[in-house]
């Protein structure tokens, strides 16, 4: 495996985004099981991405302006609902036990969700693994998908760490009632942010 491409992968994972987002989210607000949920829900949203890359639907996106700005705009509704859902649910927050009993499924919908409907990823998928495969190489595809998951096994690591992080520090986070309103205000502004700069992405 080429170090410039494990690299690369690490810097593109690590950097701040919906998944870390989150996943930091689901961490404060469920400890590390959720927030393990959700890097698993992450992981899984790319998924589209790679077999769209690697078929090569992810041309598509690229030349038609209807299937780009379509999954584009559903990205940004939803980055938008988050926002609001955020904001709305003032106990999302919280150390309750009973949290946990119905947050598992919605913590894994929301990542799947949140990646699967960033037509961006498709793109760079499309355009970064091409890359790291030689012109000589016999199994093109089969290469392809080796660093695909590669990727995927990175973003998962990464983002366990950053969940479990999130959740190690939540009972002195969640303890602080201020605390938890300008967190909220927060991850509600950053889900805006994040769906502002998906609305002006171009292809």
């Amino acid at each position: 495996m080429s170090p410039d491409f494990l690299l690369t992968s690490l810097i593109i994972v690590a950097s701040p985004g919906t998944g870390v987002l989150v996943t930091l989210a689901a961490g404060l607000s469920w400890g590390a099981r959720a927030a393990v949920i959700a890097a698993i829900g992450c992981t899984v949203g790319i998924v589209p991405h790679m077999l769209a890359a690697i078929t090569g639907l992810a041309a598509l996106l690229h030349t038609s302006a209807l299937a780009f700005q379509t999954i584009k705009y559903a990205g940004v509704v939803y980055l938008l609902y988050m926002a609001w859902k955020t904001l709305r649910e003032h106990d999302a927050l919280c150390v309750e036990a009973k949290d946990l009993l119905r947050s598992d499924g919605q913590v894994i919908w929301s990542a799947i969700l949140v990646n699967a409907l960033n037509p961006k990823l498709s793109i760079f998928f499309f355009a970064f693994l091409p890359q790291f495969v030689g012109a000589a190489e016999i199994h093109p595809l089969g290469r392809m998908l080796e660093l695909s998951l590669v990727f995927m096994v990175m973003t998962f690591v990464v983002f366990v760490l950053y969940g479990v992080f999130a959740a190690s520090v939540r009972r002195h986070v969640t303890a602080r009632p201020r605390v938890l309103a300008s967190m909220r205000r927060v991850f509600a502004a950053t889900f805006v942010a994040l769906g502002a700069r998906l609305a002006l992405a171009e292809r």
